[in-house]
């Protein structure tokens, strides 16, 4: 699952919004609110590592927000 608040908070700290991420990602704004609104469950690794080249982010960044530990 992946942190979509930390997603969200560091497009915002990138000085972008959902439509100008997906617009950079060459993908319509609807489907990338849709997997986000999805809890990213459905974000291909391709685009995952499209967003992180977007929004450069480090290592450790990348993991807390697509590898969002969950203890059951």
């Amino acid at each position: 699952m992946v942190n979509i608040m930390k997603l969200k908070g560091k497009i915002v700290e990138r000085g972008m919004n959902v439509g100008q991420l997906a617009e950079k990602m060459g993908i319509d704004r609807a489907t990338l609110y849709r997997r986000i609104n999805n809890n990213g469950d459905s974000f291909t690794i391709r685009e995952a590592n499209q967003i992180c080249e977007i929004l450069d982010l480090s290592k450790e960044e990348a993991i807390a927000i697509f590898f969002k530990n969950e203890v059951a």
